[in-house]
């Protein structure tokens, strides 16, 4: 009999519910199980997503349990926590993030889980890091979402100002998930091609593309969706079940994710998003892109911010 792949998610709100309906579009699951200390909550999304299972296709079991189904758990999503606020940053939720943590650990601790831990918990990069600390889990298995999403946005907005599919746009965004991440555009293509050369050679089509824009754009856009409707949902929720069916299918794809770097692009002890090689056992490679000296100076930077927010995790009460 084949294994059933599990995924228990912990937190069943806005993020929670939208990563289970990825999952069941995806097809990529065969149970999910909702955490949440709000059960009657949990047992609302439960029913949703499970009424629109029929409409997808999918053969999705979903049901609301507690800390006990991870012991069998293939991957733990953990999506608690409260939506941001207008004009609130990612680092400002640690204190309240932290707290709701620390009762996550504490159930997780007697499980012994041997699954991987997916987080997207903002500050993503702080509570995986957290989570992972805590948990004693190592790291290619305790990660989070990290600059998996701002590489979406910064995808779209390359894709729209140069009018090409967005597939053919090669590059990510790296550190921090936040407003201390930053594009490598030495290392951005279109097509295989660097973008500079294209401008020089079709300043018509590509002069639109400035690094600036670019990058407004792939850190702030998520503040112009919570401002227009209080939470973003269904790119993050999109972006984790991208991840979970990298897992389960053993894909050894190349997605950015939040990983503890131990010397890869010169830094030791700090997690932030770079891309990864992601397959059935988690992180199975971190992918060292050759930055210019600006991009060196960027990503000490952003790990000099997450690091001081890591320390301040700790002494949170």
């Amino acid at each position: 009999m084949l294994d059933k792949r599990k995924v228990v998610i912990i937190g069943a709100g806005h993020v929670g519910s939208h990563v289970a309906m990825a999952l069941c579009f995806q097809g990529t699951c065969d149970e999910i199980v909702f955490i949440d200390i709000d059960r009657e909550k949990a047992i609302a999304n439960c029913y949703d997503v499970a009424d629109a299972c029929l409409f997808l296709g999918s053969t999705t079991k979903i049901k609301v349990g507690d800390y006990e189904d991870c012991r069998d758990a293939d991957i733990i999503v953990n999506s608690i926590g409260m939506p941001r606020k207008p004009g609130q940053t990612r680092l400002d939720m640690l204190d309240d993030s932290i707290r709701m943590m620390k009762d996550v650990v504490e159930n997780l601790k007697p499980i012994d889980f041997k699954g991987i831990f997916v987080s997207i918990t903002n500050p993503a990069d702080v509570i995986a890091n957290y989570a992972r600390l805590h948990l004693g889990l190592p790291r290619e298995r305790c990660f989070s979402t990290g600059t998996s999403l701002d590489t979406a946005r910064l995808k779209r907005t390359v894709s729209e100002l140069a009018d090409i599919d967005r597939r053919s746009v090669t590059t990510c965004a790296i550190g921090e998930h936040g407003d201390s991440s930053f594009v490598p555009f030495s290392t951005l293509t279109l097509g295989g091609k660097n973008y500079k050369e294209l401008q020089k050679a079709k300043p018509e089509k590509y002069g639109k593309l400035t690094e600036d824009f670019v990058l407004e754009r792939t850190r702030y856009i998520g503040y112009d969706i919570i401002n227009g409707k209080g939470s973003t949902e269904f790119g993050i929720g999109a972006a984790c079940a991208d991840i979970c069916k990298a897992i389960f299918h053993d894909e050894k794809r190349v997605i950015p994710a939040s990983v503890l770097l131990q010397g890869e692009y010169g830094i030791d002890g700090v997690a932030c998003g770079v891309p990864c090689v992601i397959g059935r056992n988690g992180i199975e490679d971190i992918i060292e892109l050759e930055l210019n000296d600006k991009e060196k100076e960027q990503m000490a930077h952003t790990c000099s911010v997450i690091k001081e927010y890591c320390e301040r995790a700790e002494k949170v009460q």
